[in-house]
């Protein structure tokens, strides 16, 4: 049992907000969560059938060793539970031949374990021409919404956290870290962190960017499912190398998306049926697939995430004296997310010491 247990309130039950609190719990420390739906939330950009885990970025080592630490996490996490919800299938991403021996060169200084991957050993994906594929061993696929079910039940099975699903949060002051709900309704603590994912920019006030994606949800002809069952995650393929995919597997389709079809938004919308098709359109007339025939289309989605203005990237920033904000989380808000719950772990036990002094 934690000697100095605090209490810790976290706005938004999206993959940071539930992580934090199982990590904030496992400490010793009371921790509350509140969402404006259900937890976990099915309208959150966390509630998706897959999310990638992969770490190397042959431009940013520090980054890389870092996002290695989530996928070990990760897989803590799952053995903790006790439900299978991350498949180790590994990630490619695709690199012009004449830059392989540069990222060979990072993953070693990175202690990335990673194989060379010929394109013609995925026959039924499109590399772009002149590149191979480069294979983290070490990374995968999350189940995302099964992820997000599972730590829940954890969550509403401790003793040391209260859920509160159903709860609009009105306004968190940032000096002091006050919840404030409808009904005049006020909670204090000793942290709070705000992680509402794209609405956050209702509670805070940084320079947010939001951003929509569109993703397109394919079945893979039955003949095909045997071999998309051993394959990877595939990144920087399409016609500019800003396409990916994530393979079907334990129940999921097939989901593809590409940076151009990602584009800033003024508000969180659902979006006409038409402006969806069109988007699709674009990431199915990517190359992408060898025999494109051979796939049914089964959902269009769009998702919504913030970065920041000024450097177009993620972050996690203190706001106050007691308060977090987990505003910019960009694509990888999931992967990152046991970081950012051991980041305010820290945070609390920092301040913890400070008062104690």
């Amino acid at each position: 049992m934690n000697p100095d247990p605090r209490r810790v309130l976290i706005v938004g039950a999206g993959v940071t907000g539930l992580l934090t609190a199982v990590r904030c719990a496992l400490a010793g420390h009371h921790v509350t969560v509140l969402d404006r739906d259900a937890i976990p939330n099915p309208g959150s950009t966390s509630f998706d059938q897959h999310r990638a885990v992969r770490a190397l970025d042959p431009a940013d080592l520090c980054s890389s060793k870092r996002i290695s630490v989530a996928h070990r996490r990760w897989m803590g996490l799952e053995a903790m539970i006790g439900v299978p919800f991350y498949r180790r299938v590994g990630m490619i991403t695709a690199w012009a031949e004449d830059e392989v021996d540069a990222v060979l060169t990072a993953a070693s200084a990175a202690d990335l374990p990673i194989d060379i991957v010929p394109p013609d050993d995925i026959p039924h994906v499109r590399f772009p021409p002149g590149t191979v594929g480069v294979l983290e061993r070490h990374g995968g696929i999350l189940l995302a919404d099964r992820a997000l079910q599972v730590i829940a039940r954890w969550l509403t099975e401790h003793p040391r956290v209260t859920l509160r699903p159903w709860q609009e949060v009105k306004a968190v002051d940032p000096e002091t870290g006050e919840v404030s709900l409808p009904d005049a309704e006020t909670l204090h603590g000793d942290l709070t962190l705000i992680a509402t994912g794209p609405w956050s920019k209702n509670l805070v006030d940084l320079p947010l960017l939001l951003h929509r994606q569109t993703l397109v949800y394919l079945k893979p002809a039955e003949q095909l499912n045997d071999v998309w069952a051993r394959t990877p995650g595939i990144g920087r393929i399409g016609a500019q190398g800003m396409a990916w995919l994530l393979p079907p597997g334990d129940g999921t389709l097939l989901k593809m998306s590409s940076a151009s079809a990602c584009r800033e938004a003024e508000m969180v919308t659902a979006g006409t049926p038409e402006e969806e098709r069109e988007w699709a359109e674009n990431v199915l007339l990517e190359p992408i697939l060898t025999d494109p025939d051979r796939y049914t289309v089964m959902a269009v989605k769009r998702c919504h995430y913030l970065l920041d203005a000024t450097t177009g990237a993620a972050h996690l920033k203190r706001i106050g004296p007691h308060t977090w904000a987990r505003t910019a989380s960009g694509g990888d808000g999931f992967r990152t997310a046991p970081l950012v719950a051991e980041r305010i772990l820290e945070a609390l036990s920092a301040d913890s010491r400070e008062e104690t002094k």
